[in-house]
């Protein structure tokens, strides 16, 4: 069975996202920031070591390997996201933890609603889809303001896939 070339695919994408959670350290700055910390450790352990207390060495460096420690997990938690994708016919909306099996939930655009609840200081602050009694939160990642701009452009998105594909002139 061919298709009319002149009709869009409905199962072509209309919008596509992946949310991450922000980092704002990249992998050059841990460097740096780890080296310094590595440096400042040594430099202040040496006065104990020529002092005879060297015990004190290994608690200085138990400081940075807690800090390495730490910005490890803060990097582990950043592999998590949130993957929205909207065709004509599925929205399709699948959270991937750091860890442990992703979830995911389908809906048909037809009868997909965006809520928000914004406050008046803060902006955006919830963006929710919801289809009858199923209501999934999108976006937590997102700042209030990316909140709104991703709101806006899946809004937009979700209102082309209930027009549904038009057909060329």
């Amino acid at each position: 069975m061919s298709r009319d070339a002149s009709r869009p695919d409905p199962e072509s994408e209309l919008f596509a996202a992946v949310i991450t959670p922000h980092r704002s350290l990249g992998r050059r700055g841990f460097i740096i920031v780890m080296a310094a910390f590595a440096l400042l450790s040594t430099a202040l352990s040496i006065p104990f070591y020529l002092m005879g207390a060297w015990p004190v060495v290994g608690f200085f460096g138990l400081d940075v390997l807690a800090l390495w420690i730490a910005f490890r997990l803060n990097f582990a938690e950043a592999r998590a996201c949130e993957q929205v994708a909207l065709s004509y016919v599925e929205l399709l909306i699948r959270r991937v933890p750091r860890r442990g099996p992703s979830a995911e939930w389908r809906f048909n655009p037809l009868w997909v609603r965006l809520e928000t609840e914004t406050d008046e200081d803060f902006g955006m602050t919830r963006l929710a889809v919801r289809q009858r009694n199923d209501r999934i939160d999108v976006g937590g990642a997102l700042s209030p303001h990316e909140r709104a701009e991703f709101a806006d452009a899946f809004g937009r998105a979700l209102a082309s896939a209930k027009a549904g594909p038009r057909t060329a002139p």
